[in-house]
């Protein structure tokens, strides 16, 4: 085991802990992720090593620590700042949204019950989009669940007992059959091989410096990647706040309840309500989420 990695990040004013915190505690098992209190432990691979990620938070700092099985060779003290304030979405730019939309007649509302709000990250990009693939077209707890069995799958577990978000490498190597065992259709499945083999390869870049417009144009020419499943992974893995949720079944719903429609809205109509607040259009959605965050990815 290599010496454990720490450091303390800064959290602005009013940091609004409960939305990271109801985002990794969706999964009641808490087999990769387990909260307590102001407190989170997360499996990860870093480097190749099965790692566990412990993140405290206080009304003011957040400190991590990082303990791996293995010899760390490229993650430094940096590097683990460069995740944790990505996790907590400390570099989104939220407080410029608020102050430009606070008087406006529905996002004014929207901020009533949500201000503060900063989009929890996932620890890469390709963790997000294995969450993304994974919840199409199926309801939150279904998506939890198979996601749950694949980790197990995978079979990557730190010393400490949590389980780590399965590696491009080991997700490339899993038979279709053990996919399909955990709650896979054929064709997520073969969507999410077909990813980590191209990651694995080098065929394809999903660092977190890449810039997401070009990842969004990568990855729509790949077959099994879709729109929503496009915006979830650049808003989830790169904090990328413009991208167009309107495929989003409870981003819909919410806003029919927004706007007082009796009927339901279209992708269409969502979307043309949704691309008024560009570049803000990502945030709008998760606002929306918000209202029902038990329903919402």
């Amino acid at each position: 085991m290599s010496n454990p990695l720490s450091v303390t990040v800064s959290l602005p004013n009013g940091f609004q802990s409960e939305y990271f915190f109801g985002f990794h505690r969706r999964d009641k098992c808490s087999l990769a992720e387990r909260v307590e209190g102001n407190a989170i432990e997360k499996g990860l691979v870093i480097d190749g090593q099965p790692s566990l990620l412990s993140l405290t938070l206080t009304d003011s700092h957040a400190t991590a620590t990082l303990h791996s099985d293995g010899q760390l060779t490229s993650f430094y003290d940096e590097s683990l700042k460069t995740l944790v304030t990505g996790m907590l979405g400390l570099s989104q730019a939220t407080d410029s949204f608020e102050a430009e939309y606070m008087v406006h007649p529905d996002i004014s509302r929207l901020l009533k019950h949500s201000a503060g709000l900063r989009i929890p990250q996932t620890t890469s990009p390709f963790e997000a989009i294995v969450w993304a693939i994974t919840g199409q077209l199926i309801s939150v707890e279904a998506a939890v669940s198979i996601r749950r069995r694949l980790i197990q799958a995978a079979g990557i577990q730190h010393s400490s007992g949590l389980w780590c978000q399965p590696s491009p490498q080991r997700l490339a190597a899993l038979p279709i059959s053990e996919y399909r065992a955990c709650g896979f259709s054929n064709a997520k499945a073969q969507t999410i091989q077909r990813v980590s083999e191209m990651i694995t390869l080098g065929d394809l870049s999903l660092s977190i410096d890449d810039d997401p417009q070009d990842v969004e144009k990568t990855l729509l020419a790949i077959k099994g990647v879709g729109p929503w499943t496009v915006s979830y992974t650049l808003l989830r893995g790169f904090g990328w706040l413009d991208g167009s949720l309107q495929g989003d079944v409870a981003v819909r719903k919410s806003l029919q309840r927004l706007l007082g429609s009796e009927e339901p809205l279209s992708q269409k109509e969502t979307q043309q309500w949704l691309a008024q607040f560009a570049p803000w259009r990502a945030l709008v959605a998760a606002h929306l989420w918000a209202m029902e965050s038990d329903k919402a990815y």
